[in-house]
């Protein structure tokens, strides 16, 4: 508990911030933002061809490793090495929740040739035990708001964004849910390699899956089952035709998702949730939709993290 304790405040800490009587960083050293709008304008410059860089698998691990350094505490050096890859860190207070994020940014994302390589949101007030995954931003439209809401709704979580829209790049290069060699998989991995629990958002198209209005599924492997029950239950209480991938055949069911694949050789929970246009849209939808995830997280924040 000590050496948790010890870990935790260094994350808190950054140099240089102005502390309050209680020995947490002063408002006046965070920026003040509302996260929904701030992804809203970070998401909005994503198109077809606005552009993606492929990274080199040292820039994939070494932001990743920088990722556990944060989980670990150890912020100063978490900064200095995602420096060297061009990624910056600052803390922001969420003003709806007031809860304060680390944000891990890419500094290229508003250049004329942005690399794309995404964005982190890891909450600094709670241990981080849980993420919420969006692969396909913009494409799958209103994914992007519905991990802002899933973040906000239960403490310790941790946010993962892909950086360009899924046909920015050659071929598939930008489909990260289905590619090894994305900084967005890569990070994902090492949360799972740590046991962080994951649910993943996408979107389907209204004659992808008709009949319903959202596909539950636990990708490739099986540790998610308890949760995706719970889920699929709670979905329906809240009025949504959920199909559940484990009972029946679905569309869309995640099976080949390389993050789900990743999660189940760590045997750790994933869940791969699609939803019709209808949930994304935001308002009642999404707010029910958002509501029953909440009862998932709510028990990962007991799960401790792996070391």
């Amino acid at each position: 508990m000590a050496g948790l304790a010890v870990g935790l405040t260094a994350l808190l800490r950054t140099p240089g911030d102005a502390r309050d009587t209680a020995g947490r960083p002063s408002p006046k050293s965070a920026a003040q933002v509302d996260l929904a709008r701030v992804v809203a304008d970070y998401t909005s410059r994503f198109g077809p061809d606005h552009g993606y860089r492929r990274p080199g698998r040292a820039d994939r691990e070494d932001i990743a490793a920088a990722i556990g350094l944060l989980l670990d505490g150890r912020r100063e050096q978490a900064r200095q090495r995602l420096a060297e890859r061009d990624f910056t860190v600052r803390t922001v207070i969420d003003t709806p929740t007031g809860r304060r994020y680390a944000e891990v940014a890419d500094r290229t994302d508003t250049t004329v040739t942005p690399r794309g390589w995404g964005r982190v949101y890891l909450d600094l007030d709670h241990r981080p035990s849980w993420s919420v995954q969006v692969p396909h931003p913009v494409f799958d439209r209103g994914t992007e708001q519905l991990g802002v809401r899933v973040l906000r709704g239960s403490p310790g979580g941790v946010l993962v964004i892909a950086g360009a829209h899924r046909k920015a790049g050659i071929g598939n290069s930008v489909d990260v849910a289905h590619r090894r060699d994305t900084v967005f998989h890569t990070i994902c991995a090492e949360l799972a390699r740590r046991g962080l629990p994951g649910i993943q958002l996408h979107g389907f198209a209204a004659a992808s899956a008709p009949g319903y209005d959202a596909v539950a599924s636990t990708g490739a492997g099986t540790q998610g089952r308890p949760e995706g029950s719970t889920l699929a239950a709670a979905l329906r209480s809240h009025g949504f035709r959920v199909c559940r991938a484990w009972a029946h055949s679905c569309p869309l069911e995640g099976r080949t998702n390389m993050q789900g694949r990743a999660a189940d050789a760590d045997d750790v929970p994933f869940l791969h949730i699609e939803f019709s246009p209808t949930v994304r849209s935001g308002g009642p939808p999404a707010e029910r939709a958002v509501a029953a995830i909440d009862d998932i997280t709510r028990g990962w924040v007991r799960t401790p993290a792996k070391s």
